[in-house]
């Protein structure tokens, strides 16, 4: 028997990985340019607050309906259905200049970027061992945050450089390059083929000869295994259409530790995600009082904070497996305790404060990925993907409805314009998200105790 090739699986980790940061850039493509947003289309600003509020439901809507797909068709499809999606979305955007068109291209790329965490995310248990993934989950955000840098400043570059069309149709290129490279390399499992073997009906030597660096059966073991589906309660025999979806989400909310996983990531990741996606800079300008130059800078601070946590707090969760969750509630806490600081601060806060908080604030999104490996421990295999996307949606819903309801307080203390806004609005405004980690770090403890139990009681350990 041949010698597997032990390349093929980092090849495999490499185009999901960067596919993944494409749709990042996909995703935050908006994020620097909201003046020339405003210009090309004739829009206020109310109207440009709309698309990424749009994207956002998008996003988090299609969650669980891609998890099921995810499960039916994997994830090669839908990494590519994904990158087909933002394609199509970011090439509208460049060439047209009704706003209804505009909002379709942000649906499109809001879809499509859907489709493409959670199938990276399922694809890695496929080709690695379980002592790998904590790290390379995190090296996989990692990865993204890099396309957050560059829809930050180079893209901002390219369309106040070449003009609107050249900036989003680069994009699109791009787009277009991964999803050949996908089509071409992107493989399931061990021993499946890729999309053109699929569609030749060809097998390839490489990927009969593929193995998993984890355990020989291609499950990434060297760890107990997720719990098996027979461990979910079954009142009835499962239904189809909408019953059986929701029959199907009943029974996984049913273990713990899925729960568990859901407000783990429902707790840290939306204070980065509501200021880098719409409020950051209207707070850092016309709150703080910096100029547009200033507040790009501190922006682009939290994107560089972020990957270097991720650095760290991969190899950190997988040695100390049994504390993780803790790991991540001390992060949550610390994010929680320094933006509090921040709106009971007198007056204007001091630059040294407002360092600190867009230093700790992005390890709120590394530490989301904490929620992932939770959800891997007690996810049956055959509802991983499903299970994935249900997780997915806690940070994604806490930052929608922060977004709208920071919004609606500057409305209430008449402060929702430009003009009107004023450093008091904002810390009022931001005072929402205090609910939401007072909600989040209570369910963790909750939910951290009942999986436990669970556990005892199933004789199941993480290790």
């Amino acid at each position: 028997m041949r010698r597997a090739r032990p390349i093929l699986p980092w090849v495999v980790w490499g185009v999901a990985a960067v596919s993944y940061a494409v749709a990042i850039v996909n995703r935050s493509s908006l994020a620097a340019l909201g003046p020339a947003a405003q210009e090309h289309f004739g829009i206020d600003a109310t109207t440009l607050a709309t698309f990424p509020v749009i994207q956002l439901v998008v996003y988090a809507a299609l969650q669980i309906p891609v998890g099921v797909l995810l499960d039916r068709i994997g994830s090669t499809g839908m990494i590519l259905i994904g990158g087909v999606l933002m394609l199509g979305g970011q090439v509208i955007m460049a060439t047209v200049n009704d706003v209804g068109f505009a909002i379709l291209a942000r649906v499109l790329v809001g879809a499509g970027d859907a489709c493409t965490f959670i199938s990276v995310m399922r694809i890695l248990p496929e080709w690695f061992a379980v002592r790998q993934l904590p790290t390379l989950s995190q090296v996989t955000a990692l990865i993204g945050q890099a396309g957050q840098l560059v829809s930050v400043t180079p893209l901002a570059f390219v369309v106040d450089a070449f003009g609107w069309a050249s900036g989003f149709l680069g994009i699109a290129a791009a787009g277009l390059l991964l999803v050949i490279l996908g089509v071409v390399v992107l493989r399931d499992r061990p021993g499946g083929g890729t999309m053109l073997e699929r569609w030749t009906g060809r097998l390839g030597r490489t990927s009969r000869e593929a193995a998993s660096l984890g355990a020989a059966s291609g499950t990434g073991g060297g760890g107990m295994p997720p719990p098996s589906t027979s461990m979910l309660a079954v009142v009835q025999a499962p239904r189809g259409g909408v019953a059986g979806f929701w029959q199907r989400t009943r029974r996984l909310l049913g273990m713990p530790g899925v729960r568990l996983a859901y407000w783990v990531h429902f707790s840290s990741p939306f204070a980065v995600n509501v200021f880098l996606l719409l409020w950051g800079t209207p707070f850092l300008t016309g709150g703080v009082g910096l100029s547009p130059a200033a507040a790009s800078g501190l922006l682009s601070l939290t994107v560089v904070s972020s990957m270097v946590a991720g650095v760290f707090l991969g190899p950190l969760s997988s040695r100390f497996l049994e504390r993780r969750v803790w790991i991540h509630v001390g992060i949550t806490c610390a994010i929680a305790l320094t933006w509090i600081a921040v709106l009971l601060w007198p007056g204007e806060p001091p630059l040294w404060l407002l360092i600190l908080l867009l230093v700790v604030m992005p390890l709120g999104g590394p530490a989301s990925m904490i929620a992932f490996e939770v959800s891997r421990s007690h996810t049956p295999r055959s509802f991983s993907g499903f299970g994935t996307g249900l997780v997915n949606t806690g940070g994604f819903t806490a930052s929608l409805l922060v977004i709208l309801l920071v919004g609606f307080a500057l409305d209430l203390q008449g402060a929702g314009s430009p003009e009107h806004y004023s450093l008091g609005a904002f810390k009022w405004a931001f005072a929402v998200q205090i609910p939401f980690w007072l909600l989040g770090i209570t369910m963790i403890v909750i939910e951290q105790r009942r999986t436990k139990r669970w556990m005892d009681d199933h004789g199941r350990t993480l290790r």
